[in-house]
């Protein structure tokens, strides 16, 4: 295993207590949100049964999206991910933009799965308010993410392991319902083309359903930060994407699939919880009860992984300076505590804001973050294309897990990430979302800004090194320990340094040099 593969884990002090079982089920449980078992029925009542289409479509933008990504995972292991591939790629700019736009948006769906579950707990006690209930939830995920990143993992392993076996057992109970092998069943897909016919709006509303069907997808990128955590990231992250086809044709187009040829897809039932009007349509008894259970599940693993998914980012945003050096610190088991808590007390307040202000503040913020991820997604496609044509040209070997039919289908995948985005902006569902995120974007944006700005002021007015980047804020690269010894040969001779843009090299080689005329340690951090 070559050094550039963990080097960021290793010297950010991170432990490395996620195991392989843990990154199999984070990868395999991680694109089940509660969205697929609640908010799938509007997008069913929007484009019909053909919403298996819009959910395949949207699931093969994101399969392509997330086999870039492991392309540079793969080659590249690097605590933060996609944020320091958009960094290198693109430069500081795009770094600093893409990591605290996804800080964003987990922060914030930290507070809107604290409501979700608090609102499902209240279907059990009444009598207790709403914020007391999510901010139990809160403390309670808060608690078992300070402790370690293996705590995080077991839980996420458990959560995960229900989700799967619930949507096993769901598409089995439906091909015995439509084989006619489940009692009183109603056997053929007839259900597929009644009532209007397999596309009753058109293939307009099966093309436009594709815009929501992505954000269900969110959260499979997951796996690549975890991997930072875990004791062979490449070999994590090339497990998991291999199976990121199945997962998603399995878990999101399959069940989909069953729900239209089940139930009529205009039954008022399937827009409120389509996967219980499945299961009422089976007669199974207590379906209410088994499906808050999942929901809940669902609910409580989004919540999980997304506190320790923001303060991952948050972390990674210090290594380079676009965060304050505040939130570096580690405790005795590796876990960047002050970056979690930073996360909670965000999410916090939109919880009590949820409570004060639904209508305004809340409403706001779930409004500002809904393009966001999309945002970030584009930005993993272009920085792929970058870095593809980089790594052919310093270091081919180091692409063992390629993207297919490269250039070709990379750009084809940014052209549909963009027009996604774009129609975000012409549907009348989407389009307070769409403009709302760019506030965000802007106002992140200004905020690298200033940061340049208050960086050169403390340099007293010098331009930042390589058109605006802080030696603070150069990408984090390890000195492997022969090419800082006194008398290495060549210490540039280092494939961790190959996707470095030509200034970040010559900043590089002039720190390294100074490393090795003053005798400094073996292993450094530059």
């Amino acid at each position: 295993m070559h050094t550039d593969e963990i080097e960021s884990a290793e010297e950010s002090g991170l432990g490395k207590g996620l195991k392989q079982r843990h990154m199999n089920l984070i990868a395999l449980g991680g694109v089940i949100g509660a969205g697929l078992f609640v908010g799938s029925g509007v997008v069913i009542q929007s484009a019909g049964p053909g919403a298996v289409v819009s959910f395949a479509v949207g699931g093969v933008i994101m399969v392509l999206v997330m086999r870039m990504l492991s392309e540079m995972a793969v080659a590249r292991p690097a605590l933060g991910s996609f944020y320091v591939y958009a960094r290198q790629a693109m430069g500081d700019r795009a770094g600093f933009t893409v990591g605290w736009l996804y800080w964003y948006f987990f922060v914030i769906v930290v507070a809107v799965e604290a409501v979700a579950g608090g609102r499902i707990l209240q279907l059990w006690v009444p009598s207790v308010p709403l914020w007391v209930l999510s901010f139990g939830l809160l403390v309670v995920l808060t608690g078992t993410n300070m402790v370690s990143a293996r705590s995080y993992g077991e839980f996420e392993y458990w959560f995960s392991s229900i989700k799967v076996i619930a949507i096993t057992l769901f598409l089995a109970a439906g091909v015995l319902y439509l084989t006619g092998l489940w009692p009183h069943s109603e056997p053929g897909l007839s259900k597929l083309v009644a009532h209007g016919g397999f596309t009753p709006m058109g293939w307009g509303a099966v093309l436009a359903a594709v815009v929501p069907c992505i954000a269900f997808y969110t959260g499979a990128e997951i796996v690549t930060i975890a991997a930072a955590e875990s004791a062979e990231p490449k070999a994590a992250v090339a497990r998991a994407m291999k199976t990121i086809v199945l997962r998603v044709m399995t878990f999101y187009v399959g069940s989909i699939f069953v729900v239209v040829s089940v139930q009529y897809w205009n039954a008022k039932n399937v827009s409120v919880s389509p996967y219980a009007a499945v299961l009422g349509q089976l007669n199974v008894p207590g379906v209410e009860t088994i499906m808050n259970i999942i929901v809940l599940t669902a609910v409580l693993s989004c919540l999980n992984s997304s506190l320790y998914t923001s303060s991952r980012m948050l972390f990674a945003l210090t290594r380079n300076g676009d965060a304050p050096k505040f939130f570096t610190r580690l405790s005795k088991s590796g876990v960047p505590r002050k970056a979690i808590i930073a996360g909670t007390t965000v999410g916090y307040v939109s919880v009590i804001a949820a409570y004060t202000s639904p209508d305004l503040v809340f409403n706001f913020l779930v409004n500002s973050y809904g393009a966001v991820a999309l945002f970030v997604y584009l930005a993993i496609a272009m920085s792929q294309v970058v870095l593809r044509r980089r790594l052919e040209r310093e270091d081919p070997g180091s692409l063992t897990l390629k993207m297919w039919l490269f250039p070709g289908l990379s750009y084809a995948t940014i052209a549909a990430m963009a027009a996604i985005i774009l129609a975000m902006a012409f549907d009348p569902n989407t389009r307070n979302e769409f403009w709302l995120s760019i506030v965000t974007l802007v106002v992140t944006l200004i905020a690298y800004e200033i940061k340049v700005r208050m960086q050169r002021r403390g340099r007293g007015g010098e331009t930042p090194t390589g058109g605006g980047t802080s030696p603070e804020a150069s990408p984090a690269v390890s000195v492997p320990p022969a090419a800082v010894k006194v008398g290495a040969s060549n210490p540039l001779d280092d494939p961790a340094l190959a996707l470095m843009s030509p200034s970040d090299l010559k900043t590089t080689a002039t720190r390294r040099t100074s490393l090795m005329r003053h005798h400094k340690r073996p292993e450094a951090t530059l």
